[in-house]
């Protein structure tokens, strides 16, 4: 399988590259208000507004059950080391951030989509609900430096405290400051 370089669906651009370095943001489907201000017409301050706007807290926020994010943490985890290297993960109430390493051979879509796909059937049947979980479109943005991954890495797992969800990143049991400090 090919990997395609720049792509896009009409909404944000994809960069989809074998040995990239990415960080990766996709958001429960009720969690961001309908419409996206109309002045966002670029992708990074649209990044940047959504990020703030998934903090917020819209929508049933389903990823605050333990079960579900714990289900949502064993996907991410289940093919780490043979379809991407997982470098940080955190699993919020209402989005997942995530930095991968992608791995020759499988596209950054379709391991994404598998990760809703798993999960949305998995969380829809707990819940006795149907139809989408998960947002359509997901955020990323390649690594392009070393102090870029450290920061991002770091934002990552602090996102909890940035929330004001945990005192520290390590108290946050979604997360790959927690596994890193139990390791």
């Amino acid at each position: 399988m090919e990997h395609t370089g720049w792509r896009s669906r009409g909404y944000l651009p994809h960069c989809d590259e074998r040995g990239l370095v990415q960080h990766i943001v996709f958001g429960l489907a009720d969690a961001l208000p309908k419409s996206v201000p109309s002045n966002l017409t670029d992708p990074a301050k649209r990044g940047a507004w959504a990020d703030k706007a998934f903090d917020a807290g819209h929508g049933a926020r389903l990823l605050r059950k333990p079960s579900h994010a714990e289900e949502v943490q064993r996907c991410l985890l289940h093919h780490d080391g043979e379809r991407y290297a997982l470098a940080a993960w955190c699993v919020m109430p209402t989005h997942v951030h995530v930095v991968i390493e992608q791995f020759e051979g499988h596209r950054l879509e379709d391991v994404i989509h598998a990760w809703k796909s798993v999960t949305a059937r998995n969380i829809n049947r707990a819940e006795g609900r149907g139809g989408a979980l998960w947002r359509r479109e997901y955020f990323d943005r390649f690594m392009r430096s070393e102090q870029q991954y450290e920061w991002t890495v770091n934002y990552v797992e602090r996102n909890p405290v940035t929330a004001r969800l945990a005192k520290r990143p390590e108290d946050w049991p979604f997360s790959s400051a927690r596994w890193k400090r139990c390791a």
